[in-house]
C-alpha cells in the first residue's frame, strides 16, 4: 500500500508543482475546476445519489457555481475579502459537527440533501482558495506551493509519526488510525517544510510575512487540513465505504487525495486576505 501511494503521489506532486509555477491562474482555475467536478461526482455518491443522470446533474450544479464565482470576481484577491470570514465560519461549523458525531457516533447521518448542499459549498470554497492563492501576482505560485507543502507535510508526517509513536487516538469514532502523536508529527514536518521554503522565497520575494505571522497561520492551516480529512472520513463512514473512489492507486478517489486541501486552501487564502485588507 505504501509503495503504491508513493508511486502515485510523487509524480502527481511533481506535475502539479510544475503547473503551479508555469501556468497562468486562468488555466489553473480551469484545471482545479475539472478536479472539483470529479470530486463532486464522488461526493454525490457518498451522499446517496445513485445513477449517472443524478450525479451528472449534481456536477453540473457544482460547475455552474464555479463559473458563477469566477464571473462574479469572488476568485480574485479583492473578492476573497468578501468570503474569507464566512469561509472560516463554515469550517468552524463543520468542526462542531465532527465534535458532535465523535461524542455520539451512533446518531443518524445528516440527510442526503444537507450533505449534497454541503458538498457544493465545500468544493466551491476549496476551489476559491486555490485560485485566490495562485492569483496573488508574483507571490501566487509561492503561496500555493506553501499551501501544498503544509498539507502534504501534515499528511506524510502524520502517517509516519503515527505509525511509529501513535498511542492516543485523535478521533476514534471518525478515523481510528489518526493519533495525537501523528498530528504533532505532521505539524512538525509541515512547519519545517514551509519555514524552509519561506526562507528560500525571501531571496526573490520582498513582501513575505514574518515568522511571527507565518508559524501560527501554518499551524492553523495544518489543523484545518486535519478537519478536512476527518470531515471526509465521516462522509465515508455514513456511506459505509472505505474510499471515495478508485481512480488513484494506493489513495482511492480524488476526494481521498484532496480532503485536507478542502479546508487548508480556503483557510490560508482567508488569512492572506486579512493581511491584504
Amino acid at each position: 500500500m505504501l509503495k503504491a501511494r508513493v508511486l502515485t503521489a510523487v509524480p502527481l506532486a511533481a506535475l502539479l508543482l510544475t503547473l503551479v509555477w508555469w501556468l497562468p491562474t486562468l488555466w489553473l482555475a480551469a484545471l482545479f475546476a475539472v478536479v472539483s467536478l470529479v470530486a463532486a461526482w464522488e461526493w454525490a455518491g457518498l451522499s446517496g445519489l445513485r445513477g449517472r443522470p443524478a450525479k451528472t446533474l449534481y456536477i453540473a450544479v457544482v460547475g455552474a457555481a464555479l463559473v458563477g464565482l469566477w464571473v462574479s470576481g469572488a476568485a480574485s484577491g479583492e473578492g476573497a475579502r468578501a468570503w474569507a470570514i464566512p469561509g472560516v465560519l463554515w469550517w468552524l461549523g463543520i468542526l462542531l459537527v465532527l465534535l458532535a458525531w465523535s461524542r455520539t457516533p451512533a446518531r443518524r447521518p445528516l440527510p442526503a440533501s444537507v450533505r449534497l448542499s454541503a458538498g457544493i459549498v465545500t468544493l466551491a470554497l476549496a476551489w476559491l482558495g486555490l485560485v485566490v492563492l495562485h492569483g496573488r501576482g508574483d507571490e501566487g505560485p509561492f503561496w500555493l506551493t506553501a499551501c501544498f507543502l503544509l498539507v502534504w507535510g501534515a499528511d506524510s508526517g502524520g502517517y509516519f509519526a503515527g505509525r511509529k509513536f501513535g498511542r492516543r487516538r485523535l478521533a476514534p469514532a471518525l478515523s481510528p488510525g489518526k493519533t495525537w502523536e501523528g498530528a504533532l508529527g505532521g505539524l512538525g514536518l509541515a512547519l519545517v517544510l514551509v519555514l524552509g521554503f519561506a526562507w528560500a522565497g525571501s531571496f526573490w520575494l520582498d513582501n513575505l510575512p514574518g515568522i511571527a505571522w507565518l508559524v501560527p497561520v501554518a499551524a492553523i492551516v495544518v489543523a484545518a487540513s486535519i478537519i478536512g480529512d476527518l470531515a471526509e472520513s465521516l462522509l465515508k463512514r455514513w456511506a459505509g465505504v472505505k474510499d471515495s473512489g478508485h481512480i488513484l492507486p494506493g489513495h482511492g478517489g480524488v476526494l481521498d487525495r484532496i480532503d485536507a486541501l478542502l479546508a487548508g486552501a480556503p483557510i490560508l487564502a482567508a488569512a492572506l486576505a486579512g493581511v491584504s485588507a
